[in-house]
């Protein structure tokens, strides 16, 4: 299923709005630098992959708006692990194993 991403500026967040829920990513945005701290996705939306989702969109966001990335947060950390392709967001001399 395809979500609309919110860049919740005002909250730091990302942001999709579903069913009444709203599953988030924190981040602190420093220059040209986006760390993402925490994803929190309610549990009455747990098991339908829209973290995974979550993530898949705010990294499109990241890239199409050039920064570059810290993943904090593990669930990130874990979503670039499985996916190498998005290490090119990420910042050098940080190792996702």
């Amino acid at each position: 299923m395809e979500y609309e991403l919110i860049d919740n500026t005002e909250k730091k967040r990302y942001e999709f709005k579903i069913d009444g829920y709203t599953p988030i990513i924190e981040y602190i945005k420093a220059k040209d630098k986006i760390y993402l701290t925490h994803t929190e996705v309610p549990n009455e939306l747990a098991g339908r992959g829209i973290g995974t989702a979550l993530v898949r969109a705010a990294l499109e966001d990241v890239k199409a708006k050039g920064l570059t990335l810290v993943p904090l947060c593990p669930f990130v950390a874990l979503y670039i692990k499985r996916n190498p392709e998005w290490k090119e967001l990420v910042l050098k001399g940080i190792n996702i194993a």
